[in-house]
């Protein structure tokens, strides 16, 4: 019964979570009139701070997700409040290179006179973070642009999936931003980029986890051991690529929120799929990313252009 009541709230929200309104005035030239060199300005910018920090490409990719699966792709994620009560302020603490990537950006596009002040941060997340994939060797989608950012940030808004999550939880919450299994599956490849901290995995080693492979189990102890941190894919840590999933195949999934795509069997498919597939997933994944920016975008009704991504104008 309680499950059951869990799928009806889901279905009842993902109908509310994307408004028919908000997701019309997105289109990819939206800023064509106004700043049509925007593209190639943040692409620019996004390339430096890569070569700067191997961190950056997948903050800012960890950074659009919280954004949009907090309160919406309204770069709410980026304001500093100043009683500390804002979506960073709990457990999933973001890098401070996805906010610098973000915030150099954003200067970078408002020292175009023809520019400033008429960019949204929400969107240039949005596009910082197709430049992130697709500059680390990923996909490089189209970008929908139109959107406002929010006035307002606040910790009890963030409700993200646990690192410890099984697959009907996984479901249960991407379904409430309108995804399905597949969109999930596809974005959970983001984990090719990046790390956890040791704090996220280590419940599952010492051979506490018979789903994870016994020599990966002694390397992370080891790693664990020397350092706070482990990389989500140790084959290619920085170079957006399938290999996400052909770890997932060798027992070789970091957290268990990523292992369990492979040890439940109606998930297996699609990441066998993906790890044999790879033009597949990038295409998968493009489209799975274009649904979640979608997300309760904000309107010239209930946001704002900020002047400063940090604060509200």
């Amino acid at each position: 019964m309680h499950s059951m009541a869990k799928l009806a709230a889901a279905v009842v929200v993902q109908v509310a979570v994307i408004s028919p309104f908000a997701a019309a005035q997105l289109r990819a030239d939206y800023y064509a009139g106004v700043c049509p060199s925007l593209e190639a300005i943040v692409r620019s910018s996004v390339k430096q701070s890569m070569v700067k920090s191997p961190i950056s490409a997948p903050a800012t990719l960890r950074l659009f997700f919280h954004d949009c699966a907090a309160t919406g792709c309204d770069a709410s994620v980026m304001i500093i409040s100043s009683t500390g009560d804002d979506e960073n302020a709990n457990d999933y603490t973001l890098k401070l290179e996805g906010f610098q990537t973000i915030l150099d950006a954003k200067a970078a596009v408002d020292s175009d006179p023809q520019c400033r002040y008429k960019v949204s941060c929400a969107d240039i997340i949005a596009l910082a973070t197709r430049e992130s994939v697709s500059q680390s060797g990923g996909p490089n989608y189209t970008v929908e642009l139109g959107r406002y950012d929010g006035r307002k940030s606040m910790d009890r808004s963030v409700r993200l999936p646990h690192p410890g999550d099984n697959l009907d939880n996984l479901n249960a919450f991407f379904s409430t931003l309108g995804l399905s299994q597949t969109d999930m599956i596809a974005l959970s490849g983001g984990h090719t980029l990046g790390a956890a901290d040791c704090g996220f995995f280590k419940y599952r080693i010492g051979g506490n986890d018979q789903s994870m492979n016994p020599s990966f189990d002694a390397q992370l102890q080891g790693t664990c051991a020397k350092q706070n941190f482990a990389f989500l894919d140790d084959v290619t840590p920085i170079g957006f690529d399938n290999f996400y999933y052909r770890n997932l195949q060798n027992g070789r999934g970091l957290l268990g929120s990523d292992q369990v795509l492979y040890t439940d069997e109606r998930s297996r498919g699609t990441v066998d799929f993906y790890a044999a597939n790879q033009g597949t997933f990038f295409s998968d994944f493009a489209v799975a990313m274009t649904k979640l920016g979608r997300v309760r975008v904000k309107t010239a009704a209930d946001g704002e252009i900020r002047r400063d991504c940090r604060y509200p104008n």
